[in-house]
């Protein structure tokens, strides 16, 4: 049983991770290599939990309990001793992967499970330095962002581990409120990004063809096929709506959709541009620096509503 936990990394990912196991009651070992991060994360994230009391997500009491429940370390080896379970969010670069797990497993117990948290990387490679017997208690974990409001964690079971250890991830997952989608093959960007990228991938298509404002574009999704794909999957709609309309339809609209092997070239150009969006100022919409915090609150609130409602279904 899985009650030890170190996260390594405290950046965006790595302490939402961290937050939302101490949330449900795990002790956990933050490691972060940057003295300033150190210094600011845990006000990063008291923040983020006072704003769940003002959304009446969980209880002011929870405050404290859960910014108790982290510890923060500056020296990795002590922040893994006797982990049962340690996850990384670095740098998504192979070289600093293979260099940290190879450490790790110089630290660790034999039965430490490691994990990450990416979804670009192969497993076979960020493992490439480990023991064999390492190897089979190794695993990726992938988060979807903001960590402790997105309800996602597709676990990986490429055939390198044993159901046992499989089940054991599974249920300390599941005993965090998430939903865990087991993947099993070691494909680019695992299940969810690659739907969201077919998705986003005509969005940014018809706004380069003028079809429709992006206004309009995020209207027809949030209250077209996203109203749907709230409480219900891809395959569950076309079994609603009959498989024989879904392969009319697409015999007659893929030929004529984007399908492109790279970023659209309008997505590039804001990239170039300097609009990123929220963090920038400006991207497809504007954010007045005055009104960022607001809006990025005002976005959250709506996850932690669906939050909420998610708690109450189960599929």
């Amino acid at each position: 049983m899985i009650s030890n936990i170190a996260v390594i990394g405290a950046g965006t990912m790595g302490h939402g991770i961290a937050e939302s196991f101490a949330l449900y009651g795990y002790k956990v070992r933050l490691y972060e290599v940057s003295d300033k991060v150190r210094e600011t994360v845990k006000d990063d994230i008291k923040e983020e939990l006072e704003f769940l009391v003002e959304n009446e997500f969980i209880g002011q009491d929870k405050v404290n309990e859960t910014l108790e429940n982290i510890t923060l370390y500056s020296d990795l080896k002590s922040a893994v001793k006797n982990a049962d379970y340690v996850i990384e969010a670095a740098p998504e670069k192979i070289e600093i992967k293979q260099s940290l797990f190879k450490e790790l497993d110089a630290y660790c117990k034999a039965e430490t499970i490691f994990a990450s948290n990416t979804s670009s990387l192969k497993l076979d490679e960020m493992s490439k330095l480990l023991s064999d017997d390492r190897k089979k208690r190794i695993m990726v974990c992938h988060w979807y962002n903001p960590a402790h409001l997105m309800p996602i964690a597709e676990l990986s079971k490429f055939g390198n581990m044993s159901d046992e250890t499989f089940k054991e991830v599974e249920d300390l997952y599941e005993s965090i409120g998430k939903h865990t989608v087991k993947v099993l093959k070691d494909v680019p960007g695992l299940v969810a990004n690659r739907i969201q990228q077919g998705v986003a991938r005509e969005v940014f298509s018809l706004i380069e063809m003028g079809a429709a404002s992006p206004d309009d574009i995020d209207k027809a999704l949030k209250f077209g096929p996203a109203f749907r794909y709230a409480t219900a999957g891809q395959l569950e709609i076309a079994d609603m709506g009959g498989l024989d309309i879904w392969c009319a339809v697409g015999d007659n609209l893929l030929s004529v959709m984007d399908n492109s092997r790279e970023a659209n070239p309008i997505l590039r150009q804001k990239v170039n541009e300097g609009k990123l969006g929220l963090k920038s100022g400006e991207g497809f919409f504007k954010y007045p620096p005055e009104k960022a915090n607001e809006l990025k609150n005002e976005f959250n609130r709506r996850l932690i509503i669906q939050l909420k409602t998610s708690r109450h279904y189960d599929k």
